[in-house]
């Protein structure tokens, strides 16, 4: 039985044309895709748009319906998940309660008739800085501490590829902040290339170097962090990756430097380089936080774009900041992030305010308004099922 060979560095993964298949529904849709060896790749998208799927695959727990899968530049597609140079770490740690901290970290080793296990385990231990703790057993930890274990589990094998399926979405809301920078820092200590599945925005841009914004089996858009979040290229990324204040309206006028979008009767003026389309009937937008409110009507400025009256309909205290929501006439409901600097709302509900923002902040989508949905719905009872299936699969296999 051939046991995949594991790497002292990351190696490199790419998905040629991968479609995935079930009955009734497609999960996944002629994917391509390519991540260097030894960088921290996020793949983010909300429940049923095929990130698990993608990783599924890639671990060899399901087999593609078309398309290739490589690894450091071997094809892959056709091999079982023991004979690949992948890793998993899972949301549940599914550690053997019986052993000791140092025993579960050992164990894959022993398995594999790796020479000196435990000398191994103490070093991937000090790695998570858990080794202090190697006599212990899983019950005696936090669940912080035993996603390190997990973690260091993984790392001891020297996988090539490591998938992260989730694995800070059990901890509390301090921790998984505190995890975020552990992942990284390990990541870019042992050099492996990590592949980690999430739903949540700020893990994702926290942890990553590159970014893909996944939606019904498709990469919407892939780069930098900031550049997906400075930069949408769509409505689905610009307001599942944060909050978008979104407009459409017909381009009226043009330039070398910008465009100008009629917005209910209103000129709001975008940077040409940070539009995507500059003719006919285009969606801009700006982020809230990037908007200012005001309770006076701001005298004319050709370096701002501005729109109210409106009416504030709702403040929300969240800490560092205040979201208002104004209704503005003709336009509709647009959010604002305030941050605190003094005690108490800048304004009340029921305040009739103007908003304003800098023109370089604007960006412009490249959707056509007038498109329809990418995949026809399927509601069918056979898809459901099947979806459920899967779905239960996953949780035998976690638990």
């Amino acid at each position: 039985m051939a046991i995949a060979s594991f790497a002292d560095k990351g190696a490199d993964l790419e998905l040629v044309g991968i479609t995935k298949r079930f009955p009734g529904f497609t999960a996944i849709e002629a994917l391509d895709l390519s991540i260097p060896a030894g960088s921290f790749f996020a793949l983010l998208g909300p429940s049923g748009c095929g990130k698990t799927t993608t990783l599924r695959l890639v671990a060899g727990l399901e087999e593609p319906t078309a398309g290739r899968i490589l690894i450091g530049g071997k094809d892959v597609t056709s091999t079982k998940p023991f004979q690949r140079p992948v890793n998993t770490v899972f949301q549940s740690y599914a550690l053997f309660p019986h052993m000791t901290i140092l025993e579960n970290v050992a164990f894959g080793l022993r398995r594999r008739k790796v020479g000196d296990p435990v000398a191994k385990a103490h070093e991937a231990l000090r790695l998570v800085e858990l080794d202090h703790l190697a006599a212990r057993r899983p019950a005696q930890l936090s669940g912080g501490q035993q996603q390190r274990v997990a973690l260091a589990r993984a790392i001891v094998n020297r996988p090539a590829l490591l998938l992260l399926d989730e694995p800070l979405g059990a901890l509390d809301l301090k921790l998984r902040r505190q995890m975020q920078l552990e992942l990284k820092t390990i990541q870019t200590e042992v050099g492996l290339t990590f592949l980690h599945v999430t739903h949540d925005q700020e893990e994702a841009m926290t942890m990553a170097d590159t970014v893909a914004v996944m939606n019904k089996g498709r990469i919407e858009q892939m780069g930098a962090p900031e550049e997906l979040y400075e930069l949408p290229r769509t409505a689905f990324v610009a307001n599942f990756l944060g909050q978008s204040n979104l407009f459409t309206g017909q381009v009226t006028g043009s330039s070398a430097d910008a465009i100008v979008v009629d917005v209910a009767g209103v000129p709001i003026t975008v940077p040409r380089t940070r539009a995507k389309r500059h003719a006919g009937e285009v969606t801009i937008g700006v982020r809230p936080e990037k908007v200012s409110l005001l309770t006076e009507a701001p005298a004319p400025d050709s370096a701002r774009n501005v729109l109210g009256p409106g009416r504030v309909t709702d403040v929300s205290f969240s800490g560092v900041s205040t979201q208002y929501l104004v209704q503005v006439p003709g336009v509709g409901e647009l959010t604002v992030f305030a941050q605190n600097m003094v005690f108490g709302p800048v304004v009340h509900e029921g305040a009739e305010v103007w908003i304003s923002w800098n023109a370089d902040h604007g960006f412009g989508l490249e959707d056509d308004p007038a498109d329809g949905p990418r995949f026809a719905p399927d509601d069918s009872t056979e898809s459901i099922a099947v979806q459920r299936r899967i779905a239960l699969e996953e949780e035998l296999e976690q638990a």
